[in-house]
């Protein structure tokens, strides 16, 4: 688990929200995986670090790669949320979970 992926973890705790399940593969055939997903509400989340340091997600490949990731998720039924650092670090990623999942975001 990423530090990235660990402090989005103790924001969902702190919060009072379910544990999601960790690195879920939700493709039938590809290898892909969600770094936490909510199984039962179809919901994907993706933590990108390095947003601003041309980190695998902002370079052309990978940008390409989760493109189709996120496409082949969505025809599957899947909402996914993708949050950067500074989105978990905020708050907002973990606020935006909670709306997501039906909760008023106060907890």
């Amino acid at each position: 688990m990423s530090e990235l992926e660990a402090a989005l973890l103790l924001h969902i705790r702190g919060v009072g929200l379910p544990e999601p399940e960790r690195e879920y593969r939700f493709h039938p055939t590809r290898r892909w995986r969600f770094d936490y997903a909510y199984p039962a509400e179809r919901l994907g989340i993706e933590c990108d670090g390095a947003t601003w340091a041309r980190g695998r997600h902002t370079r052309g490949s990978g940008f390409a790669k989760d493109a189709e990731k996120t496409t082949e998720a969505a025809i599957l039924g899947w909402r996914v949320l993708r949050f950067t650092r500074e989105q978990i670090e905020s708050g907002y990623a973990v606020g935006a979970i909670e709306r997501a999942l039906g909760r008023d975001g106060h907890g």
